[in-house]
C-alpha cells in the first residue's frame, strides 16, 4: 500500500458518474484517465499541467484508453479560469514533479497555495479535494511544509481536511490529505 493506491481507493469511492473533476497536476495522466472512467460519458474532466510533455503524456494515455478529458497546459493556479465557482465535484492534486521529467521541474507554495485556493472555491457542496503531497529530494521541503500549515488555515466550518503520514517509511514517503468540502 502506497500514496497512490490509497488517494485512488478515495477517489473510487467518491466520484460517480457525471461527476465534474479537474486533475490539477496531470503528469503521465494516470489520475486524469482515472477520473475519465468513474465521471464516465457523462462526466466532464479537466487535466492541468505546466509541462509539454506531460500534457502530450496525458493524451496519448486518454487516446490509448479512449478516454476523453479537457488536457491543458497551464498552472494549476489558473484552473478557476476553466471552471466555475461551486460546479466541481472532485479536484486531485499530485505535488513534487514529474516522474522521470526533468528534476529542476516541480511544484512549488509560490503556485500551489493558490492553486488549493482556486480549487476550494470550485468545489460543489460535498465535493472533495485529494492531495499526494511529494517532498524531498531536488525540491526538498519547502512546499511541504507550506501547504501542511496552510491546510491548518481553512475554515473548518467549510471543510474538513485529513491529513495523513506515514510513520514507518523510510526517505520521505509521499503524504496523502484529504479535503471534503460540507
Amino acid at each position: 500500500m502506497n500514496t497512490l493506491d490509497v488517494v485512488h481507493d478515495f477517489l473510487r469511492r467518491q466520484v460517480k458518474p457525471g461527476a465534474v473533476c479537474i486533475d490539477a497536476t496531470a503528469g503521465k495522466g494516470r489520475d486524469t484517465a482515472l477520473l475519465c472512467r468513474l465521471a464516465g460519458k457523462n462526466g466532464r474532466v479537466i487535466a492541468f499541467d505546466i509541462q509539454e510533455a506531460a500534457v502530450e503524456q496525458t493524451r496519448a494515455l486518454l487516446a490509448e484508453q479512449g478516454l476523453t478529458a479537457e488536457v491543458v497546459q497551464d498552472s494549476h493556479a489558473h484552473m478557476a479560469r476553466y471552471a466555475a465557482p461551486g460546479t466541481v465535484d472532485c479536484i486531485v492534486f499530485n505535488f513534487g514533479r514529474l516522474p522521470g521529467g526533468d528534476a529542476k521541474i516541480f511544484t512549488t507554495a509560490a503556485s500551489s497555495l493558490p492553486a488549493i485556493d482556486a480549487g476550494l472555491t470550485l468545489l460543489r457542496q460535498g465535493g472533495v479535494m485529494a492531495l499526494a503531497l511529494y517532498y524531498g529530494k531536488e525540491n526538498g521541503y519547502e512546499e511541504k511544509n507550506a501547504i501542511l500549515s496552510h491546510l491548518k488555515s481553512i475554515n473548518d466550518r467549510l471543510f474538513t481536511v485529513l491529513a495523513c503520514d506515514w510513520l514507518n517509511r523510510r526517505n520521505d514517503p509521499p503524504l496523502p490529505i484529504f479535503i471534503w468540502k460540507e
